[in-house]
Formats: C-alpha cells, structure tokens, sequence
C-alpha cells in the first residue's frame, strides 16, 4: 500500500482491454487480437541458429553495453539502411526499447537535474509519459500537426527551457506516420538552439517506404533508438539499441552498467545475426503490405477510414458514420467480427476518436474476422 501522497500505479493500458478480449473470443474460431501488436510470424532461421550457438558461451556475464558484434551489426545496419555513418562505439544495447524509453529520462536527470521536463508527443506510445512520472518529472504533451508529426512550433518557451528530453516518434505509433529528413532536421535544429536532447524512436523504420533517422543530422544531441522486436520478430527476446551522440552514448553505457541492465548473450547474438540480414525484413515489410491493403480496404467497406501515415504496420482508424468514441468503434469490432483492436485514448486523450489495428496476425486470421464482419452486418 502506497503512502499517503505516495505514486499509485495507474492501470496498465491494455488490461482495460480484458472485458473486449473475452467478448471476442467468445465467437467461433476465436479473437483475432490485433491490439497490443504482438508479432506473429515466425523468428528469422539466421536468429534461431546464432542464439542456439551462443549457449554454450552464456556461462559468463553478458556485457551490458552489448556485445562488439551486435554493436558493430547495429552501426553496420544505420550505415547500410540510411547511409548515416556510425561507430559501435557510439551504440549500446538495450533490454528492448520499452524499458529504454520508460528509463531514459530518470537517466537524462540525474546528469542534468536543473530540466525536469519531458516532452512528449499527444498521441504517442503510453510509456512517454510513464517514463517521466517514474523519474520525477514533468510530462507535458506537445500537439501533433495535421500529418500526425508532433508540432514543435507549439511549445511553449517555458517548456522548453526546462525541456530534459523531446522524444520523437517516426514512423509513427499509433498514427503510421512518417517524417522525411527535413522534418527531422527542423527537429534537430530547435532541438541544438535550446540544449535539448532529442530521443528519436524509430523502432518502425523499416516499415516506412522511405526509412529516414534523426541521425542524418549529426549526432550532436541526438539520440536513436531502435529495435530487432517488430523488423525480426524478435519480441520475445527483449533486446534493441540506442545510437548518437558519442558522450550521451557513454554516459548511458556506463550508468546502466551499475543498474545491471543487460540483454543475455544469446539474445544479443540472435539480434546481431538478424541485423546483418535484409532478407527476412523484405519478407515481413510485404506481409505487412499485402495486410495493410486488404484490411483498409475491406473496413472501409464498413465505414472505419485509415487516416494515418504510410507505414506498414499500423492503422489508425475512425468511423464514417459520425462516431467519435473509440471504445464504442472497438466494441462493434469486437462483437460483430471478433477483432480486437486499441481504442485511442490509451495513446493520449486526443486519439479518443480513433482505434489502432496492429496487423500481426496472419492472413486467414484477419479474413476470418472480416468474413464475420460480412455476416454480421448481413
């Protein structure tokens, strides 16, 4: 029980979804869960075998900056995917990308405790805002512009000077936007006038159709964060990176050493293996694709619209035929079809007229809910 005053816990987001999970389920053949956007395809046959081969290896300690392989696969891949030169030195390992989000700013205070401010975007990623609530801070939501970008113009100039960290999103969750270099460079440049860190996380990358990274501008400032979860399916295995600017790089390295935050050996090598091959990222980017079209296409047949970005692995809907509640659109879905999908108010209260469909699960698994979908508007 918490002290008087002390921090309760808020609800976790998508337990809200339990009641519409079990309403789902409850049709023949079952939920098509397309909430939380668990991956669904099979992990990559070049992780499976490096993770196999470094068991024999994982007597010892991993090395919490990462290993020299998965820092140098991971420099490799920015340099390779966006033509951005980076040094392994100026990468280190995370254990997943949420726990580095939910961290950062606690990190990022305790070397600049005169900011205590964490901006973040309106309609983001829950853990922004968690992130700033467990380190002390101040969160402040910033306004996204008509393509689902956050709006820097619309920070206040008191926000800003006690700005800690600005985290941006691109591609996008939960709109599938996506930012093209000019728009980070704006970022950047604000950023760089008033000492303030930029956290870019751009764990969808490869899903955009013209992948971009904040740290075409330079690394000064700058931080990138990505992850081997979505592009490799590799959820399960909790392991991502962060790259930039060189002392930010070392400083993060050397405090999380002291925290014990550590990705296993196997799971780095399994990450190392999957970021030196393109491949099964061709592969999963056309599943996304071929999904993304058939589910757009077949629910706005039934008056739900995608007006988010272009990447391939959200959609970010809102209904046709005036209504505006989320909860409402997600429980039609859920009843009629048998689709779970994420309200939008568990990414800001801004989202509360949208829902999110991550488009994980196979294709039979979305034509079932949709054929249901056909028979129960029949």
């Amino acid at each position: 029980m918490a002290a008087p005053g002390g921090f309760v816990p808020p609800p976790y987001p998508y337990e809200r979804l339990d009641a519409l999970k079990r309403l789902a389920d409850s049709l023949p053949g079952g939920v098509v869960d397309c909430s939380i956007g668990t991956p669904c395809d099979p992990v990559p046959e070049v992780a499976q075998k490096a993770a196999a081969a470094a068991i024999a290896a994982s007597n010892g300690y991993p090395q919490s900056a990462g290993s020299p392989a998965l820092r140098d696969a991971a420099a490799a891949w920015i340099n390779r995917r966006f033509g951005v030169q980076v040094v392994g030195a100026h990468v280190g390992a995370c254990v997943g990308t949420k726990e580095l989000v939910a961290s950062l700013p606690h990190l990022l205070r305790l070397r600049d405790p005169r900011r205590d401010t964490v901006l973040y975007p309106s309609i983001a990623y829950p853990t922004y805002e968690m992130g700033a609530v467990l380190a002390g801070c101040r969160p402040v939501p910033v306004p996204l512009d008509a393509q689902w970008h956050l709006d820097i113009d619309a920070i206040s100039d008191a926000d800003a000077e006690h700005a800690l960290v600005l985290w941006v999103n691109e591609p996008g969750n939960p709109s599938a936007s996506t930012a093209e270099k000019e728009y980070f460079a704006r970022v950047a440049a604000w950023a760089r006038e008033r000492g303030v860190i930029v956290a870019s996380d751009e764990c969808y990358a490869e899903f955009a159709p013209q992948p971009a990274t904040i740290l075409s501008c330079g690394l000064d400032g700058l931080l990138a964060m990505h992850s081997v979860s979505k592009r490799s399916n590799l959820a399960g295995m909790r392991v991502g990176f962060y790259a930039g600017d060189p002392d930010l790089v070392s400083y993060l390295v050397e405090t999380r050493k002291h925290a014990g935050l550590m990705a296993p050996t196997m799971v780095q090598a399994a990450a190392a293996a999957a970021l030196g091959d393109d491949t099964h990222v061709d592969e999963q980017r056309a599943r996304y694709v071929q999904r993304k079209n058939l589910v757009a296409d077949a629910l706005g047949e039934h008056g739900l619209v995608h007006d988010g970005g272009d990447a391939a692995f959200y959609l970010w809907l809102r209904a046709t035929d005036g209504v505006d509640d989320g909860w409402e659109i997600a429980a039609r879905l859920a009843h009629g079809a048998g689709l779970l999908v994420s309200p939008g108010d568990l990414y800001g209260a801004l989202g509360a007229d949208h829902v999110r469909l991550a488009l994980v699960q196979p294709n039979e698994r979305l034509e079932l809910a949709l054929d249901r979908l056909v028979e129960a508007r029949a």
